[in-house]
């Protein structure tokens, strides 16, 4: 929430992280679509005018498949969990929900295995260079 954007008033933050949360309980407790496993939503980006809502998620499985199934399962399931949202959410306009797949956590981890290998091929300086 320590965002500050002049696009987005802090209203705009406030209602993206309550339909994150929302979201989020609804998919785990009433979504029963099979394709959907463990996902986490990871940020909602809302248009200022609050028609559209971006909805990045993760899933539990790296797999290209899998994340093509939920990917397919969460866009077949939007007007159910957009219709879900709006018994629980009051405001004037409901966005249009647009699921997009994070891949920031597995381009983190791919960074993170380089900078280890890097590490790992890293010889350390001979300590009778450093004397002289």
């Amino acid at each position: 929430m320590a965002k500050n954007s002049k696009s987005i008033p802090a209203r705009g933050l406030r209602v993206a992280d309550q339909i994150q949360r929302d979201l989020s309980k609804i998919i785990w407790a009433e979504l029963k679509d099979p394709r959907v496993g463990m996902i986490t939503l990871t940020e909602v980006q809302l248009t200022p005018d609050y028609a559209h809502a971006k909805v990045y998620f993760t899933t539990l499985a790296d797999d290209p498949t899998a994340i093509k199934n939920t990917f397919e399962g969460l866009n077949k399931a939007a007007g159910f969990l957009r219709n879900q949202l709006g018994l629980k959410l009051r405001i004037h306009t409901l966005p249009q929900l647009h699921f997009i797949h994070d891949t920031s956590t597995m381009r983190g981890i791919a960074m993170s295995k380089l900078i280890d290998e890097a590490n790992a091929t890293h010889v350390p300086e001979d300590k009778n260079d450093s004397e002289n």
